[in-house]
């Protein structure tokens, strides 16, 4: 072989080389999820409709101040995906969807958070909103919005107040819900849920790097 044949056989597999140990590398790379920064973003400083919220599991990135910052105390997750059985669930049924429940105790509340695993419509989420009104819950006409279309409930059983914030963000249907003592829930029971909300949101849209 010539010496130009030859200097450009050898450059080709000089080329070749880095790009195959490229390929391999890339190939190797398991993607990462890091856990959000916790602010303490008030709801009506949010802008949901610049959440990118994915229908995947999200609870491992729920930042550990968020939680604390809603319930008062720390509280394990209890964890479930799609087609799973979880005493989570407050029916016990087997999920189509993926979240978790934080407990802290029937004295202290306890922070919910679930996205639907299936994609929703603008349609369906309207039914969605509408079939959320249930007896014995006030909708927040005047809350801020999560997600497009959206709906926001203060419930009260017994002893506890449950203020929930839903909504459609994409074609995610994202929920998430903060249950405390009605006599130590106050007026800031709605702001301590939207900032636990606005937390789940930014979880729940982390993508992988």
């Amino acid at each position: 072989m010539s010496t130009v044949p030859r200097a450009l056989a050898l450059s080709a597999l000089l080329t070749l080389v880095p790009v195959g140990i490229g390929v391999a590398v890339s190939e190797d790379r398991t993607p990462t999820r890091e856990v959000a920064a916790y602010e303490g973003t008030d709801l009506a400083d949010f802008d949901t409709t610049a959440a990118v919220v994915q229908r995947a599991p999200f609870c491992e990135l729920v930042p550990a101040q968020a939680v604390s910052a809603a319930l008062g105390v720390e509280a394990e997750p209890t964890a479930y995906g799609n087609g799973e059985e979880s005493e989570a669930l407050p029916s016990g049924d087997v999920a189509h969807e993926y979240g978790c429940l934080f407990n802290a105790g029937p004295t202290v509340g306890n922070a919910r958070a679930w996205v639907f695993a299936p994609p929703v419509t603008t349609a369906r989420a309207e039914q969605l909103v509408t079939a959320s009104q249930i007896e014995g819950c006030t909708t927040e006409t005047g809350a801020p919005a999560y997600g497009a279309p959206s709906l926001a409930l203060t419930c009260a059983t017994g002893d506890l107040v449950t203020v929930s914030y839903r909504g459609l963000f994409g074609d995610a249907w994202l929920a998430c819900s903060l249950t405390l003592p009605a006599a130590e829930a106050g007026q800031d029971a709605a702001a301590r849920a939207g900032r636990w909300c606005v937390a789940v949101a930014e979880a729940a849209s982390v993508l992988p790097s």
